[in-house]
């Protein structure tokens, strides 16, 4: 790594000894971090013991050149982007690990440590030296770019807005040097990559909360105790969520880094906001690696948040594995989520006995399977290879399984049958939107929306773009009313599925379940919605009197369009053009 060009100064014992060492670590680090990528992506165990050797070299190496830094320097030749190198590997780690475990803190201490490259410009301060040799090293340019995407990953999953637009701006005059200075063939790539980002927080800016000064305001859509719907202390908790598969493969949605729109806004809304940890601030002399994420591979007692796997057009093969390892991995009491936003694919027969294959299902990857030497098939008979139907998740449902289906034949699982006697329950997305909306589909699905953030789904069916922070806080209250109004209505309904009693006192559940209430509610009251296939269907359905239609319900949504001023594009309840799912 040191100029090969320069003969490195004559060393005394000991500063042959720190240069070997740290050689040494460097090696072993790097193997370590190669072999990351070979660990099996699911299951718990399997990765564990690994990674914690591979923090524990990064530690010592870390560690090693702070207290040998002069030494590095003068006999080594140890330059600032090999030490970037370093932190961003790191960065690196604690990135995958969050990817891993769901641990949201691990997002803060890879944020450290891709902060502290950028503010000490590891990257752009090389040596005068090494500046006249930069033509022959562009794989060192390609290392910032990367870096800037990674940073930007992070900056992105916690909301740090104002700096993602810092970060892109420098990346975009990065990619501009990169161009014309090396007339790279993977030009094309990096323009790419640059033009999904921008896309991508664009299509997220649905709604814009402004302050008095008129400056837009980032609001988080963790769970925290002060949005988490309360629950009668006399409830009982019967299953928690432990696992979570979320997977996308929606044709015209945007998408960065392996995350559609969607799955980045239900990813968000399953996790608990990340608790900023002080002790470990990035402005200290130089960032090192932080807690330990478990020591000798023993996993944390208590998990905050659910394991969660991000299936980004996964192949039927590959869904069906992560499947089975989350289904492998449910502790006794546990539930596990399957989300899917993914487009249609409808079966041959409209009315069926057979609603486990024959009313098609979702398309989780699009790609087509050569046939080789096969005789050709009769039409009809050729179904979608990686299409998931209904009958494909039977087997899984031998533990408590909740389904999210937000798709154009949603319909397709809303005849989901209880073969084990475990709880089940299907949300399933409304099937079409007004032809008025039809050109947003980029921008996200309108019932994960919906589930992600109420408010901000309700302000978009308004077509309202901006909304000062003082009436989004008394909008939010509003919705929070409606939240609290209808866990209690849970909880009294007599004909209620028992289900959703079994799922409700989770928090992340229960929060979902009522959300889905909301948007049921909103829709057939919102004069746009036209029809059942307007509508979202649960399986098994909600007692429609005692919540669906609960009259209580349907005014605190009312009130919220008049605070919104939006009263005149709802109904009333019972008015002839409101078509009731039933």
């Amino acid at each position: 790594m040191a100029d090969e060009s320069i003969p490195p100064p004559p060393m005394d014992e000991n500063e042959k000894r720190v240069v070997n060492e740290f050689c040494h670590l460097l090696e072993k680090s790097k193997q370590l971090f190669n072999g990351l990528r070979d660990l099996p992506q699911y299951g718990h165990k399997q990765w564990q013991s690994y990674f914690g050797r591979t923090f524990d070299v990064y530690t010592k190496l870390w560690k090693f050149q702070q207290q040998h830094r002069q030494v590095l320097d003068t006999k080594y030749g140890l330059k600032r982007w090999q030490i970037g190198e370093v932190a961003s590997k790191i960065g690196q780690l604690y990135y995958h690990y969050y990817l891993r475990t769901s641990e949201t803190n691990y997002l803060n201490e890879s944020f450290s440590f891709y902060s502290a490259i950028r503010m000490r410009a590891y990257y752009s301060k090389a040596s005068k030296e090494e500046r006249s040799l930069s033509v022959y090293r562009p794989d060192l340019m390609v290392k910032k770019l990367r870096f800037y995407a990674r940073f930007i990953v992070v900056c992105l999953l916690l909301k740090k807005m104002k700096l993602v637009r810092d970060l892109v701006r420098e990346l975009a005059k990065q990619i501009d040097d990169y161009t014309g200075t090396y007339e790279p063939e993977d030009h094309m790539e990096w323009n790419l990559v640059l033009g999904e980002i921008k896309a991508f927080i664009e299509a997220d800016n649905l709604i814009s909360v402004l302050d008095v000064d008129a400056t837009s305001i980032v609001v988080s859509h963790r769970l925290t105790p002060l949005n988490t719907p309360p629950l009668d202390k006399m409830t009982h908790i019967h299953y928690t969520l432990q696992e979570i598969i979320i997977v996308g493969n929606t044709h015209e949605q945007v998408k960065f880094s392996e995350l559609t729109l969607d799955m980045f806004r239900m990813l968000q809304s399953l996790e608990r906001e990340p608790q900023e940890d002080l002790s470990n601030q990035i402005y200290d002399a130089s960032p090192a690696p932080g807690r330990q994420p478990f020591e000798n591979g023993d996993r944390p007692g208590k998990r905050e948040n659910p394991h969660k796997y991000l299936l980004y057009k996964p192949t039927y093969s590959q869904l069906n594995t992560f499947l089975a390892s989350g289904f492998k991995e449910l502790p006794p009491n546990g539930a596990m989520l399957l989300y899917i936003s993914a487009d249609g694919a409808h079966g041959n027969a409209k009315h069926t006995d057979d609603a486990a294959y024959d009313l098609g299902g979702v398309v989780t990857n699009s790609r087509r399977e050569g046939e080789v030497n096969s005789k050709p098939k009769r039409v009809g008979t050729l179904k979608e290879m990686h299409c998931l139907h209904p009958g494909d998740l039977y087997p899984y449902t031998r533990k408590p399984l909740f389904l999210i289906v937000d798709s154009d034949n949603s319909s397709a699982f809303q005849h989901f049958p209880n073969l084990f006697g475990q709880p089940v329950v299907c949300l399933i997305s409304p099937e079409q939107v007004p032809t008025t909306m039809q050109d947003m589909r980029q921008k996200g699905n309108l019932f994960t929306l919906f589930l992600h953030c109420p408010l901000m789904a309700f302000c978009h069916v308004c077509s309202i773009i901006d909304i000062p922070i003082t009436l989004w806080d008394k909008c939010q209250n509003i919705v929070d009313k409606f939240l609290a109004e209808t866990s209690k209505l849970f909880v009294r309904s007599r004909s209620i599925d028992h289900a959703y009693m079994q799922f409700i006192g989770d928090d992340f559940l229960r929060l979902l379940m009522l959300r889905f209430v909301f948007c049921y509610i909103v829709l057939i009251l919102h004069r746009g919605f036209k029809g059942p296939s307007f509508y979202p269907l649960s399986h098994p359905a909600l007692p429609t009197e005692e919540i669906l239609e609960h009259p209580t319900l349907c005014k605190i949504v009312l009130d919220l369009a008049v605070v919104l001023e939006c009263r005149p594009l709802f109904a009333e309840p019972g008015e002839g053009d409101i078509h009731v799912v039933t």
